[in-house]
């Protein structure tokens, strides 16, 4: 850092802080990574003592750092959990298989036990197969419902109390972006919590460390601790409208940094109008008893269309409950590509 010194200790600077701009030595910025994530856990009482928690490992930065960072804090602070490692395999050949591989040496690592759940043995289709029927398209669609399901079915496996996911601040703020441009206002307010369940206890909570840590500093926190993990991105989520949204996110980061935690604290501060908003009612799927809002969950109505050959229609048959056709359905996604390009060519 061409001679500057670290802000907090003096030594030389090696890094300088996306979140903060500040100039600072790598092990000052271990500690005040590490010190930050505990600083959330404890703030928003996260855990209990004596709570199984799963860790939703996929292989990736986020979640090998997020592992590391639950063993290294429960160990420090004795927050008495009991950890596991909970990995889908969605059946992704040259992208899921190799990742898995680098969760199995962090289980050996940090002596983890390890649950993995594959799509092929709960619904007996992999990725590969339903995106060699329905083609790229709606792949991501597919995927999102069956994993969600996936991670509880597991969680219903290792009998845990609560998951962990690897969401940094990035993704919520991310997620805040889309839902607005949606105009989504349900899952708007649902989207910052950190901590995510139904309140009829239908799935396992899932709460999210790393709400406020910026994926650029997970990424030198990987990278400067030499952690073990997979960094291709998935082969079939190119076109995911997620990436939109990030793209934005990062041209703003470029000019204002503090803009990510901005948008969520933003977000936080909303106040809806709880009167007309739906609010969901969770039962059971009549097909497979897992939580549902609907008679036959999502799951079960894709994978009906998979099996009759009918899985592109089974996208929309599974919107019933707003009750618009696919025509109506095409439509407002055409209003959010144009709301998506306004905002874009804004002068921000």
């Amino acid at each position: 850092m061409n001679g500057k010194s670290c802000v907090r200790c003096g030594n030389k600077a090696q890094l300088k802080r996306p979140k903060t701009g500040e100039l600072i030595c790598k092990e000052c910025f271990f500690v005040v990574f590490e010190t930050e994530v505990h600083e959330t856990i404890t703030s928003s009482n996260l855990f209990s003592r004596g709570e199984r928690v799963a860790i939703a490992a996929s292989g990736g930065k986020d979640s090998t750092v997020l592992a590391h960072i639950m063993k290294v804090l429960n160990d420090r602070h004795d927050y008495g959990l009991e950890l596991f490692l909970l990995s889908i395999d969605e059946g992704i050949t040259g992208y899921r298989d190799d990742s898995l591989e680098s969760v199995k040496r962090n289980k050996e690592e940090y002596q983890l036990p390890l649950e993995i759940v594959s799509y092929e043995q709960l619904y007996g289709w992999t990725m590969d197969a339903i995106v060699a029927q329905i083609g790229m398209k709606n792949n991501c669609t597919f995927c999102g419902v069956f994993r969600r399901q996936a991670l509880d079915r597991g969680c219903e496996l290792l009998k845990v109390d609560k998951m962990v996911t690897g969401h940094n601040a990035d993704d919520v703020a991310e997620t805040v972006l889309m839902n607005v441009l949606r105009g989504d206002i349900a899952r708007l307010q649902r989207c910052v919590a950190i901590v995510t369940h139904d309140e009829s206890g239908g799935y396992i909570p899932r709460a999210k460390p790393f709400k406020y840590t910026y994926e650029k500093e997970i990424v030198m926190y990987a990278y400067f601790k030499k952690l073990d993990y997979f960094s291709t991105e998935c082969i079939y989520s190119p076109n995911a409208y997620r990436g939109f949204a990030r793209e934005l996110i990062k041209d703003l980061e470029r000019v204002r940094p503090q803009c990510i935690v901005d948008i969520i604290r933003s977000a936080e501060t909303f106040q809806f109008d709880t009167v007309n908003i739906r609010k969901q009612v969770i039962s059971r799927c009549e097909k497979c008893a897992y939580i549902s809002s609907q008679k036959i969950c999502r799951a079960c109505v894709f994978l009906e269309g998979l099996n009759s050959g009918k899985a592109k229609l089974s996208v929309f048959e599974s919107e019933g409950k707003t009750q618009k056709s696919k025509a109506r359905r095409v439509e407002e996604e055409e209003k959010v590509e144009r709301s998506k390009v306004s905002i874009l060519n804004a002068d921000w």
